[in-house]
C-alpha cells in the first residue's frame, strides 16, 4: 500500500468521557461482539449519545479520536462489510445467537443493525422471513457504520483519544 497514511477522526457516542477505552467492557452479543464501538459518522454518534442519554437520564458526550486504520488493516485480521448482505446478516445473527463469529478479529467494520432494519433481522431470526426476502430488504438500505475494535493492542497502538464535546 503506497501513498500517506490515513488517519481519520472517528467518534463513540456515551454518558461519560472515555480517554483510555477498553475492549472488554461492552456486552458480548452485539452486532460484531464485544469490543469498543467507534464510527466515522459525526452524526450517528451524537444521535446515539443522546438516545443512551435519555435512556439513563444523563447528559450525552461525544467522545472523538484519529484512528490509524490503514495500519491497522495492515497489521490485524479485520474484516469489513461493505454493504447489507447475506454475509452481514448471517455475522449479526449468529453474533446475536451467542456463536462468536467476530472471534477471530480484531477490527470489525460495517453497517449498524438499528432501527431502520431491525425488523427484516427479527422477522428473519424468528422463521417469518426468509433469507432471500431479508437481504432484499437489507439492500434496500444505505448502511450507517461502525467499527469494533476487538483487540487491546489497536487501541494502545493506533487510537488517539482528541476530547469530547
Amino acid at each position: 500500500m503506497g501513498g500517506k497514511e490515513m488517519k481519520i477522526k472517528v467518534y463513540h457516542g456515551g454518558i461519560e468521557k472515555i480517554e483510555k477505552p477498553r475492549v472488554d467492557v461492552g456486552r458480548p452479543y452485539l452486532d460484531f461482539g464485544r469490543g469498543f464501538y467507534i464510527t466515522d459518522m459525526r452524526q450517528q454518534a451524537v444521535d446515539w449519545a443522546k438516545r443512551v442519554g435519555d435512556r439513563q437520564n444523563a447528559a450525552p458526550v461525544l467522545n472523538t479520536y484519529i484512528l490509524d486504520r490503514d495500519a491497522v488493516i495492515e497489521n490485524f485480521k479485520c474484516k469489513i462489510f461493505s454493504e447489507y448482505n447475506g454475509e452481514w446478516l448471517d455475522f449479526i445473527v449468529d453474533s446475536r445467537n451467542g456463536k462468536k463469529p467476530w472471534a477471530k478479529y480484531d477490527y470489525i467494520e460495517g453497517g449498524v443493525a438499528n432501527d431502520r432494519v431491525i425488523d427484516t433481522i427479527s422477522l428473519y431470526m424468528a422463521d417469518l422471513m426468509t433469507r432471500e426476502k431479508a437481504i432484499e430488504k437489507l439492500s434496500e438500505h444505505r448502511p450507517n457504520n461502525q467499527m469494533c475494535l476487538l483487540n487491546q493492542r489497536i487501541i494502545d497502538q493506533y487510537l488517539i483519544f482528541d476530547g469530547t464535546e
